[in-house]
């Protein structure tokens, strides 16, 4: 058994200041180090804890008198060994891992690469529809260890990241969902696609044969990996594309209805009157459907629920039309399979605004959906290098801005009637913004200013 009564938390942000309420509400003793300033506010309730921190940089001392640590999941482990070589010889775990040694609630736990926070709030909105003592948190809204430190929910949804499943020991989902991958983050797995795929699945690692994996029957990379393993998981895959002859457990789209049989028993539910838009929020919807058959809920709440969910901001947000040309704020695509989707969706021709952080993206992959779909591209970001080589041979218009405003401005000058400007960046927002929801919120506020 791990001695746990020196807990050290890496990093004072939503999960880090989490942790250190468990932790306190446990009676553990528990310290918090940050390598860069910690805000006034998160110190005033580091002190009303009683949780000692320090700021500015991690001190060897205080990491080797630590029985264990939990890491933000900001924050690369592999670079910081590199400065702090004794992180190498302790037990480093995420918050979801800690927070999960607290409750003995039911979890469903959402992954991938896109679709992860639609799905973790459509399970969320079904459950609760359907009278479930139900939380949600992780990688949305509220950490997993201030929900528990909080509440006593019966049961979870979590979203989770690969950053998060990359530092868990025990952690045993009830129910796991992946709902695709794609390349992305691949700065943080030496850019080898293989390692981001592995994090996904660190997910199912302690499953068992009573427990289930919901997956993506159309997402190549998910199937490979399924067919390599061992695992006892029970797998259940819900398709869109052309295979109709899937095996005994499993979910169909019929046109406007899904067709799915789990544990012997068969169901059909009508999708047509869905508040979602989209192929991509039609698989989202799937494996939220797959939870709620698991969970025995009807389909009289199942598509009452699909119709009065509510879409999360700064995803494919239909928010103003001015002078009949339609503004979609997409932030949240923040790599190249979720601007894709958003780009699939649009249906008239489209002023793209692109740009940010490149994570090892390929674009060229867009290549076709841009032919298609984009009448100009507009450039948002501090080097846009990669897209310009990319797009400027197929683009008759493609500017560079590092201004929001600006970008707005030439993207409205270019529109005309019917058209759409969409902002589906592909890139992470750190050059420019502090977060996808800023850079959203900025490019509603810019489009309301016009």
């Amino acid at each position: 058994m791990i001695a746990r009564d020196k807990i050290l938390i890496l990093g004072s942000g939503i999960s880090g200041i989490g942790v250190a309420k468990l932790a306190q509400k446990k009676g553990l003793n528990v310290s918090l180090s940050d390598s860069k300033n910690i805000k006034s506010e998160t110190k005033k309730i580091l002190s009303e804890l009683g949780v000692r921190y320090e700021e500015s940089g991690h001190t060897e001392n205080l990491i080797e008198d630590s029985n264990e640590i939990v890491i933000s999941p900001g924050i690369d482990l592999k670079s910081l060994i590199k400065s702090k070589p004794s992180l190498q010889n302790k037990n480093v775990i995420s918050e979801i891992e800690f927070a999960s040694r607290y409750t003995n609630a039911f979890i469903i736990a959402v992954t991938g690469t896109n679709g992860k926070t639609t799905t973790s709030k459509l399970i969320y909105h079904i459950l609760k529809n359907s009278g479930f003592n139900v939380g949600l948190a992780g990688n949305i809204g509220y950490s997993f260890s201030r929900s528990v430190s909080e509440n006593q929910f019966d049961y979870y949804v979590l979203e989770v990241s690969s950053f998060q499943l990359d530092h868990i020991l025990n952690f045993r989902p009830d129910i796991s969902v992946i709902t695709n991958i794609t390349p992305d983050h691949l700065d943080r797995y030496d850019h080898k696609l293989e390692n981001y795929i592995n994090a996904k699945f660190n997910i199912i690692s302690n499953q068992k044969s009573s427990d289930y994996l919901i997956y993506s029957g159309d997402c190549t990379n998910t199937k490979n990996k399924i067919n390599d393993l061992n695992s006892q998981v029970f797998t259940i895959p819900f398709f869109t594309g052309n295979n109709k002859n899937p095996k005994n457990n499993y979910l169909v789209k019929l046109k406007n209805k899904i067709k799915l049989s789990i544990n012997n028993k068969e169901n059909m539910i009508d999708i047509s009157k869905t508040s979602l838009i989209g192929l991509h929020n039609v698989k989202n919807s799937m494996a939220a459907i797959a939870v709620s058959e698991i969970l025995n809920i009807s389909n009289k709440k199942i598509i009452e629920s699909l119709k009065t969910f509510q879409n999360v901001p700064h995803r494919l947000e239909h928010f103003l039309t001015i002078h009949k040309v339609k503004y979609v704020n997409d932030s949240k695509a923040t790599n190249v399979n979720a601007a894709y989707f958003a780009l699939d969706s649009m249906n008239s021709p489209t002023v793209w605004i692109a740009g940010g952080v490149d994570k090892g993206n390929d674009y060229s992959k867009l290549l076709p959906i841009v032919r298609e779909k984009v009448k100009a591209i507009i450039c948002l970001g501090i080097d846009n290098t990669k897209l310009l080589e990319t797009f400027k041979p197929i683009s008759e218009i493609i500017v560079e801005t590092e201004s929001i405003d600006e970008a707005v401005k030439i993207a409205s000058k270019i529109a005309e009637k019917k058209d759409n400007v969409l902002l589906s960046p592909a890139c992470s927002s750190f050059d420019l913004f502090e977060s996808y929801e800023d850079r959203g919120n900025q490019f509603k506020q810019a489009v309301r200013n016009l």
